[in-house]
């Protein structure tokens, strides 16, 4: 019986050990490595956008001749659903 509350001791002692290193080290390194991860997604963001804006410079230069205007949602306007007819009424006293 003594061993074994002295084992289960030790195991307490190391589990609160254990999680005040990895609060200690947590509070050094994952600002640290948060900043990494956002420059990384800062610099695939605006490699993206540069990649998007050459090919729409690309597209612009070679369609000089043709400019295209899509007014077919303009001249016809969203129609409503018709959900039944108008009855017109006159009360009766």
């Amino acid at each position: 019986m003594q061993e074994a509350s002295f084992s289960s001791l030790k195991f307490v002692v190391g589990i609160i050990a254990f999680y005040f290193i990895f609060k200690f080290l947590a509070r050094i390194f994952l600002p640290v490595l948060v900043k990494k991860v956002v420059e990384k997604a800062g610099e695939n963001f605006s490699r993206q956008q540069q990649y998007a804006q050459d090919n729409s410079w690309q597209k612009a230069r070679t369609n000089n001749d043709e400019i295209i205007i899509n007014t077919a949602n303009a001249k016809n306007p969203r129609e409503t659903k018709k959900i039944g007819d108008y009855v017109d009424y006159e009360e009766i006293d």
